[in-house]
């Protein structure tokens, strides 16, 4: 194993390096990688993910938008670049171009130490993509993780991520595997079989439009929220049609059913 170069982490960029070399281990075995696998990494930073991914023979396409990390990463891993195993790409992952950078739906796999400011958004920024991913696998704040895969109530978060895929809390890993160390643990997430199919019926916007009505006043129940667009007899029917009470609130309903309610209100948009 190459011994991995150091920066000092840049607080604005959100940077915790990894130091414990059994996370990259968890988080490539989370990703079932084979040695066919494409893998995008984000902000590989001094390269611990990297050097994992390589070692297991997948090629790496790596975006980073630190310029100290890509020199850092070049010099470690010139073999590897000379060779075409690992690309590497500098510049803010919210700006590339995935097609651009030889990326295509469904033909590789994202596994990053994300910071953990963007966590929101990567997530969405990846599932909703026409570029998407085939799995995801994400080391982010074990409050977000657990939030998707192990809160008994629902959010925007986990039903807009439980829409495109099947998430999975694979481990938490505790602050001091980083360095700097967090304030907070974090955890691996897994979200595999990444794809829009739920959608092939319904349209995708329509979707989250009635998700994020139904979420409006968060408090509030169900029947109020989406009667503030739609009639509120229409949305007693079809709550009652789906075996629910007038009383439910938008955090107690499943995917699948949210996915009825929007596919009945679609006609009366």
């Amino acid at each position: 194993m190459k011994p991995l170069g150091k920066i000092e982490a840049k607080k604005s960029l959100g940077q915790n390096f990894l130091t414990n070399p059994r996370i990259p281990e968890l988080m490539a075995d989370a990703a079932e990688l084979t040695l066919e696998d494409t893998v995008l990494e984000i902000g590989p930073g001094t390269g611990a993910l990297t050097q994992e991914f390589l070692k297991r023979g997948v090629r790496v396409v790596a975006v980073e938008a630190d310029q100290r990390a890509i020199e850092l990463l070049e010099d470690t891993f010139a073999d590897e670049i000379a060779a075409g195993t690992l690309v590497l790409h500098h510049g803010d992952i919210r700006e590339i171009d995935l097609e651009a950078i030889g990326l295509t739906r469904g033909a590789y796999k994202l596994v990053a130490n994300i910071p953990y400011y963007l966590s929101g958004m990567l997530f969405r920024l990846f599932l909703e993509s026409e570029t998407a991913p085939s799995t995801l696998v994400f080391l982010t704040q074990k409050e977000v993780a657990e939030r998707i895969c192990r809160d008994p109530k629902e959010s925007l978060l986990s039903l807009g991520v439980k829409a495109y895929g099947s998430p999975r809390y694979v481990k938490t890993v505790s602050r001091g595997n980083f360095s700097p160390a967090p304030k907070v643990d974090s955890a691996i997430i897994a979200v595999s079989g990444i794809s829009k199919d739920h959608f092939n019926n319904l349209d995708e916007a329509f979707f989250f439009e009635v998700l994020h009505l139904g979420f409006a006043a968060k408090r509030k129940q169900l029947l109020g929220n989406l009667s503030k667009k739609f009639a509120r007899d229409m949305v007693a029917d079809i709550l009652h049609s789906l075996n629910l009470k007038e009383t439910v609130r938008g955090e107690d309903v499943p995917l699948e059913t949210w996915l009825k309610i929007a596919s009945a209100l679609y006609p009366h948009r």
